[in-house]
């Protein structure tokens, strides 16, 4: 068991382990929450009461989550003086599943992003956001339907590292100086200064992921996502070591579009391609089709991750993931939203679905499939939140925990 300062583990429950890579899923795992910041609180209260009446529903009573609620962001703050108290990253170390609402990001000082910190102390070096169309949600596109891609985004590296300094500081200047001294480089000398990495390491175990990832679920493409005409040394590398640990680690299992072009049979294998990043933004729209699992960089998963999901109704549809090689992390897309904090009006879903991809991590599949088909359905019956309400003619506007209510009775 875990020593904890000031948290105490649940007495009941058995923590999840690993054997050979992988996970070890007790009946009755410990999965750590964090409740969230601003509307966090409302949103979990109903995503719970559903992932519980969907793993009762699917496993008859066999099947429980020991639910171990950890502090983050400003309840941890007014609790322990701290945004992300240490026994909160020792518990998801610890119990190696864990799933959380929306986090501030604190203001002048401190923590420079809570969700930042989580994915790079903890390693969780890939970001993974399915993107996908329930029926009946309002959307701003004509064929909604066509959207179904998973992006595999990059967590720990490119600009999102935090290595940066502001204008004026003795560091920016020291840069400067340094760059036009010994690199016959001239910047601005009233120019913030920020430092893009991007490793072969990084890079290719996020894509040894994607594609593993589009192999193991039956997908027919990986796209590498990249700015690699522009910025050959960091993103160009990120599209060669894609390509590299592709055709190192998958020969059997993938072919490129180079060599389908040339005369190769793609025959059942993964085809692995790669896209500017600024054509795909289009090609999402008027090729959405086209396009299945995407490999990213950090900055170009955040945008492409957001676009896509606006064309299904919003990120308040939208589930995300941090995973590591010892952690999965589970989360809302969203923000805090802190003027509904309180008012019982929010779009769980996110949440929820967040939870979907976790059951599914779990192998817990047909509780996952059980939350996803009630989801569908009750948005199909027009019983929802504000936010799809108002979009909806003919729509029963349903408070957070009504929405539950009827998610659940839909299971």
């Amino acid at each position: 068991m875990p020593t904890f300062s000031t948290l105490k583990a649940p007495a009941a429950g058995t923590a999840i382990t690993r054997k050979e890579g992988r996970l070890i899923v007790p009946d009755d795992p410990i999965i750590p929450f964090i409740e969230g910041d601003g509307t966090g609180p409302d949103i979990w209260r109903a995503s719970v009461r559903i992932f519980d009446a969907a793993v009762r529903k699917a496993f008859d009573d066999k099947k429980r989550i020991e639910w171990f609620e950890v502090p983050a962001g400003e309840k941890a703050k007014d609790q322990f003086g701290e945004w992300l108290p240490n026994d909160t990253l020792e518990a998801v170390r610890t119990y190696k599943v864990a799933i959380k609402g929306p986090l501030t990001t604190p203001v002048g000082g401190g923590i420079r992003s809570l969700n930042v910190t989580l994915r790079q102390v903890l390693d969780l070096y890939a970001c993974v956001r399915p993107v996908r169309y329930f029926t009946g949600t309002p959307a701003p596109v004509t064929h909604p339907e066509l959207m179904n891609v998973v992006i595999f985004r990059e967590n720990t590296e490119d600009v999102y590292a935090g290595i940066e300094w502001a204008r004026g500081t003795p560091q920016a200047e020291k840069i400067i100086a340094f760059l036009e001294r010994e690199m016959g480089k001239r910047i601005r000398p009233d120019s913030g200064i920020g430092i893009k990495p991007i490793s072969e390491t990084g890079t290719k175990r996020l894509v040894r992921m994607a594609i593993q990832y589009a192999i193991d679920n039956k997908r027919k493409t990986v796209t590498l996502v990249h700015k690699g005409n522009i910025m050959k040394f960091t993103e160009g590398a990120f599209r060669d070591w894609g390509y590299e640990v592709a055709k190192a680690e998958f020969r059997d299992q993938i072919v490129t579009e180079d060599e389908v072009t040339a005369g190769a049979s793609r025959d059942g294998k993964v085809l692995v391609n790669d896209r500017i990043a600024d054509s795909v933004f289009q090609q999402v729209l008027t090729r959405t089709a086209d396009y299945d699992v995407f490999a990213t960089p950090n900055l170009n998963g955040d945008y492409l991750s957001d676009a896509c999901a606006a064309q299904v109704g919003g990120l308040g549809m939208a589930p995300g993931a941090n995973i590591g090689d010892d952690i999965g992390f589970f989360e809302a897309t969203h923000g805090t939203a802190p003027k509904y904090a309180g008012k019982d009006v929010i779009n769980p879903s996110s949440v929820v679905l967040s939870g979907v991809m976790m059951f599914r991590f779990l192998g817990w599949t047909k509780a996952a499939e059980l939350i996803e088909s009630a989801l569908e359905k009750t948005i199909g019956q027009k019983k929802v939140t504000y936010d799809l309400a108002r979009q909806m003619a003919g729509a029963t506007e349903l408070k957070t925990s009504a929405f539950a209510d009827a998610i659940i009775a839909n299971l």
